[in-house]
C-alpha cells in the first residue's frame, strides 16, 4: 500500500468514524440523538430565514454593479495604475467583488479564462487563481455569522477582514509576480 492510498483510506474511515462516533458518543452520554439533531436542523433553518436578505442585499449589489458596467469602468480607470504594481486591470473586478461575493469572483475568474490572449496559463488567470484562493468573501461571511447571531456592532472584525483581504491581495501579487512574473 503506497502513502497516498493509506491516506484516501484513512481519510474514509476518519469520516465514517465521526458519521458514527458523535452519534455514538452523545448516546453513551444519554443524550437522545435524533431528537438534538431535529432541533439543530429547526434552528438552522431559523438561521438560514434570518441571513437570507443580507444575502439577497449583497448579490443584489453586485449584480447591479456590475450590470451597470461600473465594475468594467472602474478596472480601465484605475487599471494603469495597479499595472504598474502587479495587478493587471483584468484581475482588478476580481480583486473587488472577492470581498463580497465568492460565486460573483468565481465568475469573474471565468470570465478571465475564456478571454481569448488571457486564459488559465496567462499571469492574469494565474494571478487571478491564486487571489481566489489567498481572499475571503468578507462581508459574506459577516452577513451570515453576524447576521445569523443577532451581532450589529461588527466594526472591528470587517476591519479586520478587509484588513486580511488586503494582504492577501497584496501576497498573491508577490507571490504570482516571483512565480510567474
Amino acid at each position: 500500500m503506497t502513502f497516498r492510498e493509506f491516506l484516501e483510506h484513512g481519510s474514509n474511515w476518519a469520516l465514517a468514524g465521526i458519521l458514527v462516533g458523535i452519534p455514538l458518543h452523545g448516546w453513551i452520554k444519554g443524550v437522545k440523538v435524533y431528537e438534538a439533531f431535529v432541533e439543530g436542523a429547526k434552528e438552522g433553518f431559523q438561521v438560514a430565514v434570518r441571513i437570507i436578505p443580507y444575502l439577497v442585499a449583497i448579490l443584489a449589489a453586485v449584480g447591479a454593479f456590475r450590470a451597470a458596467g461600473a465594475m468594467d469602468a472602474l478596472g480601465r480607470l484605475i487599471g494603469p495604475v495597479t499595472a504598474r504594481l502587479g495587478l493587471p486591470a483584468e484581475v482588478v473586478p476580481m480583486a473587488i467583488v472577492r470581498p463580497l461575493s465568492g460565486g460573483g469572483a468565481l465568475g469573474i475568474l471565468g470570465s478571465i479564462f475564456a478571454t481569448p490572449g488571457l486564459g488559465p496559463d496567462s499571469y492574469a488567470g494565474r494571478l487571478a487563481s491564486v487571489l481566489q484562493g489567498s481572499t475571503e468573501t468578507t462581508f459574506y461571511v459577516l452577513s451570515v455569522y453576524c447576521g445569523g447571531a443577532g451581532i450589529v456592532r461588527y466594526r472591528h472584525a470587517l476591519a479586520a477582514g478587509l484588513c486580511a483581504d488586503a494582504t492577501g491581495l497584496v501576497a498573491s501579487v508577490v507571490i504570482a509576480r516571483l512565480l510567474w512574473g
